[in-house]
């Protein structure tokens, strides 16, 4: 599928990309191995390449040890990003040269060294909302850069309006570059705005975490208080006609693929919780198809759990992050993608 790239990857060599395309630039802390400079990462690759395709692409260069693609631990599904580590590292500096920028369908993929696992590095990624909607992505950078080395950022964009939502994710270099920017721009209000931004980490779906650290990652008034949730109405992509009013179904059996939509799982909700909630915390990520509360068939509350469904996989992925921790009221949300195994 991937071959008739490699004819033109001599004429890639120059090729630099430095626009983002994905959420997760993911970095070496999910290398455990410090193998020097012959394991680099691959980031932003199409979801539907294997792990065969991924070796075959860079053995293209030079002899590779190994070659790993990551993967969902539970669902199975690639998440965008893999290892490859050479045998030499005169192999590997030539596949960052030939492949870094490379097109492959609709991603450019990025090629780096991967730095080994270090606790400086880890959860260094952060989530911004309330941002003028005439900020760029230069914008964004040029506000954050002043606390250290920016690996990639991404502003979301209404595909249909191509208009910023007014949200941008930074991954800095080192966590304590982070926590900076959150200590000087959280509850700031940049030039031309009159509310101000909200500057915290960005919670990562794959990572299990309690509930005392959950709350501690949320910072705003809103959530750490219990308040309720305040949006623009403008900013969602609400449609009536999708909601499922079927709502006293005692169970639900939605898929969640790329040709039907990526379902999502939201656990912890409370009894009074509604579809139209759901809509107005997931809509700002991008196009929502459907969703659910399930309910009680006698009292007709909310029995803790519900659905939403999205089009787009990486915009899916990155309401995981943001929502993963999310207090609703009372209740600390549980976000995931859903799996055969949850409440069928």
């Amino acid at each position: 599928m991937f071959g008739i790239y490699l004819i033109f990857l001599p004429l890639r060599r120059f090729l630099k990309n430095t626009m983002s395309n994905g959420y997760e630039d993911h970095m070496a802390e999910d290398c455990r191995d410090d193998i020097g400079r012959t394991n680099l990462i691959v980031n932003y690759l199409p979801q539907n390449m294997t792990q065969d395709e991924l070796r075959s692409l860079f053995s293209s260069i030079g002899e590779v040890e190994s070659a790993k693609l990551i993967r969902d631990k539970v669902a199975g599904h690639s998440l965008g990003y893999g290892f490859v580590n050479y045998v030499t590292a005169k192999d590997a500096e030539r596949a960052i040269n030939t492949l870094n920028g490379l097109r492959l369908q609709s991603k450019t993929i990025k090629v780096s060294y991967a730095r080994p696992s270090s606790e400086v590095i880890k959860d260094a990624n952060l989530y911004i909302s309330g941002l003028p909607r005439t900020m760029t992505q230069k914008d964004v950078e040029d506000m954050f850069s002043r606390f250290g080395r920016i690996i990639n950022s991404r502003v979301l964009v209404d595909q249909t309006t191509g208009l910023s939502r007014g949200v941008a994710f930074i991954r800095f270099d080192k966590r304590s570059e982070a926590e900076e920017a959150i200590t000087s721009f959280n509850g700031h209000k940049p030039p031309g705005s009159s509310e101000p931004i909200t500057v915290k980490f960005a919670a990562n779906p794959n990572q299990n975490k309690n509930v005392a650290l959950l709350s501690q990652l949320y910072h705003s008034p809103a959530r750490r208080f219990g308040g309720p949730v305040h949006h623009q109405a403008q900013r969602f992509r609400f449609s009536p006609m999708g909601v499922d009013h079927m709502s006293g179904l005692s169970g639900v059996n939605v898929p969640g693929n790329a040709s039907s939509g990526w379902c999502i799982f939201i656990y912890n909700l409370g009894q009074d919780a509604d579809e139209g909630i759901l809509w107005q915390m997931f809509g700002p990520f991008g196009a929502v198809t459907n969703v659910k509360v399930i309910r009680d068939f006698n009292t007709n509350k909310c029995k803790g759990f519900g659905f939403v469904t999205m089009t787009n996989y990486e915009e899916a992925a990155m309401a995981i992050a943001s929502l993963n921790g999310y207090r609703l009221g009372d209740k600390i949300l549980q976000v995931s993608f859903k799996t055969n195994k949850s409440h069928k």
